[in-house]
């Protein structure tokens, strides 16, 4: 039975934790791998306490591990984009397969890693970058490989899934969530790129391109996060029959091709409405088989190693004549699909705002939404309080384009008998 090295840089969380899968299911690795998978070099700044390291190089340089000839495959898990690349871009030059789980890295270098392992006859493999333990990227590059892939949709940032979650059961406010996150370590110190939805757009570009045979173009994703929602807007959601929920869309059209992470009303009977707390869920349309739902752990050490130590089984199986191209296709063959601009995507939307309780009003804005086309399905105004001047008038629209809804708001804002912004977010039925 042969044996494949493997070399790891990084023993942080995922590090330590596909260190410790590979030992823990040595076994039943090594059947299914038909091959032995050890490893045999580590590159960390410090070991880990809950690695046994004993009998195992380490070095502090962590391109030791990528010059290291015995060194068949390099597991990258040091994140970030600019050491990490000149890490994986030497492995490869030496010959070696790479797994990632850098998700970052992949979005916004990917054309150009992938290119260059193509050249150097070598694979990178990154399950372990989009939702953890969920198999998504197998599913779409080779479960449905024989699907033209209509359209997905996401919950790929369990930090943000579990504030809305808390938000809407509890009517707890966002910051206070937010905080809670943080204690409980779903959310970082620094909690941007996951509430700013940086994060899911990392991950909606490398699916897209997946999913469409496209190029990666993190810079093309309208990216919109939860901060400005409110537990007020929570609960008329409910109310109304939907849930909301931060969602990746990427949807392919005659036009082209729609990439956009923002805060999405959906009916509340969905699948996808129910997948709650830090869980993650992709809900894809397939044309053959029609919608399937992948849905799990979408971080964490032991889920995100599982989907690690996945990408090392099937490089300790597969030869050079079974390599697959790192997107499902060559990169020569992408093709070149123009991105949709936001402002003309179009979406149904629910628009929530403070007005006079006056006569005239409510026909004002109605005649402002029928000057842009936008038609109204439901209206909902709520009566005043006792002493309140001010109520809250709720819009459900037909699917209108973001561009002229965004004029009809600057309009309705800029009334005399407005207080405040207008609250906008989009409504996806997610059945075609």
């Amino acid at each position: 039975m042969k044996s494949v090295n493997i070399g790891i840089c990084g023993l942080g969380t995922v590090g330590g934790g596909t260190f410790n899968v590979l030992r823990d299911n040595a076994e039943l690795i090594t059947a299914r791998a038909a091959a032995r998978l050890q490893v045999i070099h580590v590159g960390a700044r410090h070991d880990s306490p809950a690695c046994d390291l004993a009998g195992i190089r380490v070095s502090r340089d962590i391109f030791e591990v990528a010059r290291d000839p015995e060194v068949d495959i390099l597991v990258e898990l040091i994140g970030g984009t600019t050491v990490a690349r000149e890490l994986v871009e030497a492995a490869i030059i030496a010959g070696k397969h790479v797994v990632t789980a850098n998700k970052a890295l992949i979005a916004e270098f990917g054309n150009e890693i992938f290119a260059l392992a193509e050249k150097h006859g070598v694979e990178v493999r990154y399950e372990a970058a989009i939702a953890g333990g969920i198999p998504i990227v197998k599913a779409l590059r080779e479960g449905l490989a024989a699907n033209r892939i209509e359209w997905l949709a996401g919950i790929i940032n369990g930090t943000g899934n579990y504030i809305l979650t808390e938000m809407r059961d509890r009517g707890r406010e966002f910051a206070d969530v937010l905080a809670e996150a943080q204690a409980l370590g779903y959310a970082e110190a620094d909690p941007a790129f996951d509430v700013e939805g940086t994060d899911a757009a990392h991950k909606l570009v490398i699916l897209a391109s997946l999913a469409f045979g496209m190029p990666l173009q993190f810079d093309a994703v309208y990216t919109e996060g939860i901060t400005e929602l409110t537990t007020q807007d929570v609960g008329y959601a409910l109310e109304l029959g939907y849930i909301i929920k931060h969602l990746g869309i990427a949807k392919q059209t005659d036009q082209g091709v729609e990439l956009r992470v923002h805060p999405t009303l959906i009916p509340d009977d969905l699948l996808l409405a129910e997948v709650d707390g830090v869980k993650n869920a992709i809900l894809v349309e397939g044309g053959a088989v029609g919608p399937t739902l992948y849905y799990g752990a979408g971080a964490g050490a032991r889920p995100t190693a599982s989907a690690v130590v996945a990408d090392l089984i099937d490089l300790a199986r597969a030869d050079v004549s079974a390599r697959l191209p790192a997107l499902g296709v060559a990169i020569a063959d992408l093709r070149n699909v123009p991105i949709i601009p936001i402002e003309k995507v179009k979406t149904p939307w629910y628009l929530r705002m403070e007005v006079a309780d006056k006569p005239g009003v409510l026909s004002r804005v109605a005649s402002i939404f029928s000057e842009q086309g936008i038609s109204i399905e439901a209206l909902i105004q709520r009566a005043p309080g006792q002493g309140q001047t001010l109520v809250s008038l709720i819009v459900l629209t037909n699917k209108a384009p973001q561009g002229s809804v965004d004029i009809a708001v600057s309009e309705i804002e800029a009334l005399e008998t407005i207080n405040g912004k207008v609250t906008r977010i989009r409504v996806e039925a997610l059945d075609g």
